[in-house]
């Protein structure tokens, strides 16, 4: 239904256009009573094998939606009930601010991809307070931080101080957006020194707190390897709970729309299908240099239920989508949990199988064996003496006892049996087994 009707209508609107009238039908939906439990029973899938234990939160399912399409959490309830294991919201900054002026987001349909240069639109933090006070029950809610353009790189530390503080009782966990748009040089955005000056000061506020908020540190893919470890190792040596991999790419290199396209739509980063790659090398690189002990959120180009899979096998413990679920529908959502699902009972399928098959082999190798080993008679005893499992039945015994017993000779002429009665007979009874000293005979 959504890919016959649905999307042909959305995608003949602008991008944002379409954006808000998904926005407003979920929340209509939610107002409705009975709404949100109506989207759960369409869309969400659930099953204990989906459930995830992450930073210390339990995950009905590792599939989240990724920031920025709930920027200012209006809709997060309504979205977790359309199957969704966790939802982060934001970009939240701690004024409002409008972004780049429009158009900034336009799809690439033969890349399966989006453009965007929105620059942290936001309605800004009191309002997003303000949709975050309501109950979300169920719902694991993130929050994406950052700064305001307006707002200098050597006074960034105090917009997300802020953001942070005043957001900690309403969110499960923060992510520290250190990318974004045209709000940070990336350049300086990258360096140790930046980077713990933001990350120190919302470390110092959680330890006075009674309850634990992790913090996550999202990285670009447009970052060289050598930058990529450098994260990683901030990620081991402070209270850092876990790296987001990753946003969108600036790069334009293997597209199939046409560089007359692309000039016209000018700059912005890259998010779908060009960039799958990319983000599974980042996750793998992180899980491997970090030695798979702190979590990592896989994002960036996760379009089908394979993408999520190879994700997850790259050692990603949650995934996000974005560009997928817009060109895919909300049906994606479920697909890919009814994939981890099969592919989860088929790993336990073969587990049993390898358990069971080198249990019936194990019979078969010993009577093979058995049957290799030779068998020794005595000249003397007859194996029947010894081995009670070699010893004959009923019939041929007496079919022995019959051949071993001289059959009466007929008479000859002289009237003398045709035997010699002083000839000796051989006896079938196997003779007794000497004793053994002290044994009574």
């Amino acid at each position: 239904m959504y890919r016959k009707f649905i999307k042909p209508l959305l995608f003949s609107l602008s991008i944002e256009r379409a954006h808000r009238v998904v926005i407003l039908f979920l929340r209509i939906v939610g107002l409705i009573p009975g709404g949100r439990w109506l989207l759960h029973k369409c869309y969400a899938v659930e099953n204990p094998s989906l459930e995830r234990e992450v930073f210390g939160l339990h995950f009905p399912n590792p599939v989240g939606l990724a920031a920025g399409f709930d920027r200012n959490g209006e809709a997060c309830r309504e979205l977790g009930a359309l199957g969704f294991g966790f939802v982060e919201i934001g970009t939240v900054t701690p004024q409002p601010q409008s972004g780049n002026p429009r158009p900034r987001v336009f799809r690439l349909p033969k890349d399966r991809a989006i453009v965007q240069r929105i620059g942290l639109a936001n309605r800004g933090l009191a309002v997003t307070i303000r949709h975050l006070r309501r109950p979300h029950e169920g719902v694991i809610i993130g929050c994406n931080i950052g700064k305001n353009t307006a707002t200098p790189p050597e006074q960034a530390p105090a917009d997300y101080l802020k953001v942070f503080r005043n957001l900690y009782q309403y969110a499960d966990y923060f992510t520290v957006n250190i990318n974004c748009d045209n709000a940070c040089r990336e350049g300086t955005a990258y360096t140790r020194d930046h980077i713990l000056k933001i990350l120190e000061p919302l470390f110092d506020f959680r330890r006075g707190q009674n309850q634990y908020r992790p913090i996550m540190l999202k990285v670009s893919p447009d970052m060289p390897d050598e930058v990529i470890d450098r994260v990683t190792d901030i990620l081991l040596e402070t209270p850092l709970d876990g790296i987001v991999a990753t946003n969108g790419t600036n790069r334009r290199d293997g597209l199939q729309t046409s560089r007359l396209s692309l000039e016209k739509i000018g700059s912005g980063r890259i998010s779908g299908a060009p960039l799958t790659r990319r983000a599974v090398e980042i996750v793998r690189r992180i899980h491997t240099r970090s030695g798979g002990t702190y979590p990592i959120i896989g994002v960036g180009g996760l379009m089908t239920p394979d993408d999520v899979r190879a994700m997850l096998e790259a050692g990603a413990d949650l995934v996000q989508l974005y560009t997928g679920y817009i060109y895919e529908g909300p049906g994606l959502v479920g697909d890919i949990c009814r994939a981890l699902i099969a592919g989860e009972e088929q790993r336990l399928q073969e587990a049993a199988k390898a358990v069971a098959e080198p249990t019936a082999a194990k019979p078969t190798e010993a009577a093979a064996e058995k049957a290799a080993e030779p068998t020794v008679v005595s000249a003397e005893t007859p194996a029947t003496a010894e081995d009670p499992t070699s010893r004959p039945t009923a019939e041929p015994a007496a079919a022995e006892e019959a051949a071993t017993t001289p059959e009466p000779s007929e008479p000859s002429d002289s009237g003398l049996p045709a035997t010699d009665p002083g000839a000796e007979t051989t006896s079938a009874r196997p003779e007794p087994a000497p004793h053994k000293p002290g044994e009574q005979a």
